[in-house]
């Protein structure tokens, strides 16, 4: 299944870069490898970040976006437009609002995370109970600024509300490339540790594992994963929870060391994939991040039901 699914993605990615390839070529296939680039990095920091959350939380309809991070990211570019306008916003120095956004979102889920686990109950449902609660908290504030806003800057403001590909910072790119492969070595060393984790707390902590501080952990490699696929193209809230889903599916087994490379094989397809057929034949229609969110909403609410039946 690996061989058949990295086989797929080749083929797609070498399509992408090479349909309809004429005129200035040099200055065509570097922008579209960029692009390329960042919808790999994408599937790997999401696909990774959500298989992660699913196993410490041992539930398959939640993701990170759960905790907050996809509405602190808009509470931080609807305050920063605010208070700077959206104008001064959309031409700040991209590596000043890269780090900005990475430092405040990993720095709210290390505060949260410690909090929680080092108060008397340790409870991971309180955990997922107070993020919900905080994202919806930073939603009432986002949407508050936006009402007080000019409408000539909220629409400046909108576009930074749905993933985009298009203007991705080749500089960022390679900062990014770098700390997604950092977190992904650190975790496929503790994928062995991350399969007994996946069978519970209680049967964790029997077998010798230090519960509270791999949770801690994997957490964290979760929180910095989405921070910079955020920070990077914008929120893509259902995405993960596509690609994981399909990768329970069609992955035999519940060893991390084959869903880790299934899920980031799916997600690539699902990204060079729909952004083919988007360019090629749908001409633009839409953006690929809104299709995205409307497939994975409606997994979202089978999961849901199908649960809610059993």
């Amino acid at each position: 299944m690996i061989a058949i699914l990295a086989i797929a993605a080749v083929v797609l990615v070498a399509v992408f870069l090479t349909i309809d390839l004429k005129g200035n070529i040099a200055y065509i296939l570097p922008r579209r490898a960029i692009k390329v680039s960042a919808m790999l990095l994408v599937a790997v920091a999401v696909g990774v970040s959500t298989l992660l959350f699913q196993t410490v939380t041992a539930n398959r309809i939640l993701t990170p976006s759960i905790m907050g991070f996809d509405s602190l990211y808009i509470l931080v570019q609807t305050a920063l437009a605010f208070v700077a306008g959206a104008a001064t916003l959309a031409t700040a120095p991209s590596t000043l609002k890269f780090g900005l956004e990475i430092l405040l979102m990993v720095g709210f889920s290390a505060f949260l995370y410690r909090w929680m686990f080092t108060g008397a109950t340790r409870s991971l449902h309180l955990l997922l109970l107070v993020g919900i609660v905080l994202g919806t908290l930073f939603r009432g504030f986002s949407s508050l600024l936006q009402r007080l806003m000019e409408p000539s800057e909220f629409i400046i403001l909108q576009d930074l509300f749905f993933a985009s590909f298009n203007n991705v910072d080749p500089g960022l790119l390679g900062v990014s490339a770098l700390l997604v492969a950092a977190v992904c070595f650190g975790v496929w060393r503790m994928r062995h540790t991350l399969d007994v984790l996946a069978l519970g707390r209680e049967v964790a902590i029997n077998v010798g594992v230090d519960h509270k501080r791999v949770v801690m952990r994997v957490l964290l490699a979760c929180s910095l994963l989405v921070a910079i696929s955020t920070a990077l193209v914008g929120p893509v809230t259902f995405f993960g929870l596509l690609v994981v889903s399909l990768g329970y599916q069609l992955c035999r087994g519940f060893r991390h060391a084959w869903l880790l490379p299934i899920v980031v094989l799916i997600g690539a397809i699902a990204l060079v994939g729909g952004q083919l057929l988007l360019e090629r034949v749908f001409g633009f229609a839409t953006a690929l991040s809104v299709i995205i969110e409307f497939t994975g909403g409606i997994l979202f609410l089978y999961l849901l039901l199908k649960g809610s039946l059993k």
